[in-house]
């Protein structure tokens, strides 16, 4: 959980209705969305308790204009925001928002690889922990999901940008082979080919403490169920779901029933 290059350290949903998403992940997860108070912009970071988690904005107009829908995204830290943005051009992924500085926070850039799965680089100001990705704690990532083209090329493309490695392979069957991925230590996703890809995307799974409960939440609260509860590896259980203004997420927990 300690920050370390190549590791996940915040998620961000990007919306058409932050109030109605505020709303409906209160009511599944039990976030918070509390303002920043960030001059000219509505951006809310998501807490649970005390511990901050991620963030909430409107999908800008800009983007919004050019079909951006709503969607969650990572970032991932990295020693140098500018040198990560131009490894990612010449690997031939793309620039989606050039790098810039937020005062006491750090610099970002928002970029997609190859395949056109997006996500954010970002060199934090200081030298704290991240505690967003915490398997196991209620309302903190648990897992990272890339459904991709091409695991492979995929693994060399982010193996060569934030030093991500193989874990370990599973035979899912007719539905091909699922990498675990590891940034220097545990597993902390996987990849997998997908037929909806491309474009390829990223879920991300996030932890409940029960993962029936969650379901009934979600579904009272608009959402929308894709498959699950599934059980996975190492006991815990998993939902694939859809939030009320599209964007796709995951659910992971126990089974108490």
């Amino acid at each position: 959980m300690s920050r370390k290059a190549g590791g996940f350290i915040w998620y961000e949903l990007l919306t058409s209705d932050p109030d109605a998403a505020a709303s409906f992940y209160g009511a599944v997860i039990g976030w918070t969305a509390r303002p920043t108070g960030q001059p000219g912009m509505d951006y809310r970071q998501w807490s649970i308790g005390d511990e901050n988690v991620g963030g909430l904005m409107a999908i800008p107009a800009d983007a919004a204009a050019g079909g951006m829908r709503p969607a969650w995204l990572g970032y991932v830290d990295v020693p140098d925001v500018d040198a990560a943005v131009a490894d990612v051009e010449r690997a031939g992924g793309s620039v989606r928002m050039k790098a810039s500085d937020i005062p006491g926070v750090g610099r970002i850039a928002m970029v997609a690889d190859p395949r056109g799965a997006a996500f954010y680089v970002m060199a934090p100001t200081g030298e704290g922990q991240s505690t967003v990705f915490w398997p196991g704690r209620a309302g903190h990532g648990g897992w990272h999901e890339l459904r991709t083209t091409d695991w492979r090329a995929a693994l060399d493309f982010y193996g060569a940008l934030l030093g991500w490695r193989e874990s370990s392979t599973m035979d899912m069957g007719p539905m091909g082979t699922y990498l675990l991925f590891n940034a220097g230590g545990d597993a902390i996703g996987g990849m997998m080919n997908s037929p909806n890809a491309p474009p390829a995307s990223w879920v991300f799974y996030f932890w409940v403490v029960d993962i029936d409960d969650a379901r009934t939440r979600l579904e009272g609260a608009g959402g929308t169920v894709l498959s699950g509860p599934t059980e996975v590896p190492g006991g815990a259980w998993v939902v694939q779901a859809i939030d009320p203004q599209g964007a796709q997420f995951a659910l992971v927990g126990p089974r108490r029933r």
